[in-house]
C-alpha cells in the first residue's frame, strides 16, 4: 500500500516528450519541471502537483490505492483542461510499476501505459507509451527522470 513513498518531497524533473504523441519517428523535445508529492490516508494515497515553467502549464496527479483489488488507479488533471483524465490501473512487482486505462489523444481511441521504474535508486524514471491498435504495438512518448531538489 505504501508503493508511491518513494515519490514523497520535491523533484527537478527532465523531461523528453515527442512533438506528435502518436508518430514514433517524430522528434524529441527536452524541457524542466519542478514536482511536489505528498502521501496520504497511511500510504494509500500519493498526490502530486507539476509546473513545467517553459512549457506554461502544469499538473496534478493523484493516486488511490484500492486494497481489495490490491492496484491503484492514477487520475492526471492538466492546469490547461481543469478535469481529470481517464485513470490508468495497475501494481507494483518489485521496483516496477506499470498502469494502464483507455483514453484519447487529439481525437482518437489510444491505450495508455504509465511505467514506473529505479524507484529505489533516489532519482525515479517515469514514462508513458500511447498504443492506437489496442495494444498490440506501444509508442513509447514521453519520459520523467526525477532528481531530489537540493
Amino acid at each position: 500500500m505504501n508503493d508511491f513513498d518513494f515519490l514523497v518531497g520535491s523533484w527537478d524533473v527532465t523531461n523528453r516528450w515527442r512533438t506528435d504523441f502518436l508518430d514514433s519517428d517524430s522528434a524529441w523535445e527536452e524541457f524542466p519541471a519542478v514536482s511536489r508529492a505528498s502521501r496520504h490516508f497511511d500510504g494509500g494515497a500519493s498526490f502530486d502537483e507539476i509546473d513545467f515553467p517553459t512549457k506554461g502549464f502544469g499538473g496534478l496527479t493523484l493516486r488511490l490505492y484500492d486494497p481489495e483489488r490490491e492496484e491503484w488507479s492514477l487520475y492526471w488533471s492538466s492546469r490547461r483542461t481543469g478535469v481529470l483524465f481517464p485513470p490508468v490501473v495497475g501494481r507494483f512487482d518489485g521496483h516496477r510499476g506499470v498502469f494502464e486505462g483507455a483514453d484519447t489523444h487529439d481525437g482518437k481511441a489510444v491505450r495508455v501505459r504509465f511505467v514506473w521504474s529505479d524507484i529505489e535508486t533516489g532519482s525515479p524514471r517515469w514514462e508513458q507509451f500511447f498504443s492506437a491498435d489496442a495494444g498490440d504495438t506501444w509508442i513509447h512518448n514521453w519520459t520523467m527522470d526525477f532528481r531530489p531538489r537540493p
